[in-house]
């Protein structure tokens, strides 16, 4: 039988990772945001549209779409918000984790190149939001995992 290693045992989710957490995956978000708006960083600018059938490509590999970058905002700036307690960060990942992974799922079961695209997804972008959710939902997960039972303890 083998056991964990110290090491393994060490590792804990705090109270102040994921607020951090928190406030990292909003600032992030909101960068996605606005450097979308930026014409150089996003390639085919001209041709960045509302939703559906914008060729805008953020740093030439995101397709993105004033509606995409719309959202990118408003999930970051709910990010930073919620990052002030460990409730609300712990909740924000939770929910952004699920939104991200539900548009992961939603960008490869859809043909991308019909008009259910509406946020104007491509194939890296489509990966990039499953890496995303994967990483904020699993920081909540280990989070819920460290401090199940309620315990509000004020140590880190």
């Amino acid at each position: 039988m083998t056991t964990a290693s110290p090491h393994a045992r060490d590792f804990h989710v705090t109270h102040d990772l994921v607020r951090t957490g928190s406030m990292g995956m909003g600032v992030v978000f909101l960068l996605l945001g606005v450097l979308a708006f930026v014409p150089g960083l996003t390639t085919q600018y001209g041709s960045l549209a509302f939703a559906s059938g914008s060729e805008a490509l953020l740093f030439g590999v995101f397709q993105v779409s004033i509606l995409l970058n719309l959202v990118y905002l408003i999930v970051g700036a709910a990010g930073i918000i919620m990052s002030r307690d460990n409730t609300g960060a712990r909740n924000f990942l939770l929910g952004s984790g699920a939104l991200f992974l539900i548009m992961w799922i939603y960008g490869v079961v859809i043909n991308l190149e019909s008009t259910a695209n509406f946020l104007s997804f491509n194939a890296a972008g489509n990966w990039m939001h499953l890496v995303l959710a994967l990483i904020a939902g699993a920081v909540a997960l280990m989070h819920i995992a460290r401090h199940r039972g309620g315990s509000q303890s004020t140590t880190t």
